[in-house]
């Protein structure tokens, strides 16, 4: 298979039933050996698809190795199907691993970034209550944003924010990547506080690679720092840019990610 032809459209996968159904889209990059190589797989942050450019290099870095890469939209984002404003971290969390077990890779290389390396962190959580499930050879996280709910949004939050989330469900808060502001509903709220992570050992199982920005406006240093306190068992590797802010989009960020990815097949 050429790499030119290794990436094939996206697919379909329904999950979950009754008014909770959506339909998950997904894009799969074969592998181009049958060997045991691990499979990257893609996780976006809070109103990111698949198409970012980060997603994109690691699907070409894929294709370069002859490795196979799965991405994916959570519902109410890119091509998924769902309204972003019923999103959850459950419920993310649970359309990530619906495409994974759907897919059968054996191992796994999961690179998360923001929101995505919180679902990341759950995952491995899920996987390891599964015995069927894929082998987790190693995480990238990037500007990783785990418990950003009750731990970066709750504790700022206005008091027009609460009335908004009181008599409407949600507020609004002005985004630096979109013209459209971000929404945060109480669901999503309320539903953070049960998938938290920074409270007690999070095992993982595998060497994890954290790459976060100094100047990040969005998820600050201290907040790797705190997650490294709650990975002792790990192999954990945390590389600070200096100049970084949270996207970590530039070119020579992208190097970062790509090098830490490879840097994790055996």
């Amino acid at each position: 298979m050429s790499e030119a032809t290794a990436t094939s459209d996206p697919q379909f996968l329904t999950v979950g039933e009754g008014d909770a159904e959506r339909r998950i889209a997904f894009i799969i990059r074969e592998a181009v050996s049958k060997d045991r190589s691990p499979t990257f797989v893609w996780l976006s942050g809070y109103r990111s698809d698949m198409s970012g450019t980060k997603a994109i290099e690691l699907d070409r870095l894929a294709g370069e190795l002859g490795l196979a890469c799965i991405r994916l939209d959570y519902s109410g984002h890119g091509l998924s199907g769902g309204q972003f404003i019923d999103g959850t971290i459950s419920r993310w969390l649970e359309e990530a691993l619906a495409v994974i077990l759907h897919t059968k890779p054996e191992s796994i290389i999961v690179v998360g970034s923001s929101m995505g390396g919180w679902i990341a962190l759950r995952l491995a959580q899920e996987l390891a209550k599964l015995d069927a499930a894929p082998k987790l050879d190693g995480m990238v996280l990037i500007a990783p944003a785990p418990d950003f709910t009750s731990e970066l949004i709750e504790p700022h939050l206005r008091k027009k924010d609460r009335v908004s989330l009181a008599e409407r469900g949600y507020f609004e808060e002005k985004s630096e990547y979109s013209p459209e502001p971000n929404i945060y509903t109480r669901a999503l709220l309320e539903d953070g506080r049960e998938n938290r992570v920074l409270t007690g050992i999070i095992e993982t199982g595998c060497p994890v690679h954290i790459l976060q920005g100094m100047k990040d406006p969005d998820v600050p240093y201290s907040h790797a720092m705190k997650l490294i306190e709650h990975l002792p068992a790990d192999d954990v590797v945390l590389t600070f840019i200096r100049d970084g802010d949270h996207r970590l989009s530039r070119p020579q960020d992208i190097e970062r990610m790509l090098s830490a990815a490879k840097g994790l097949i055996h």
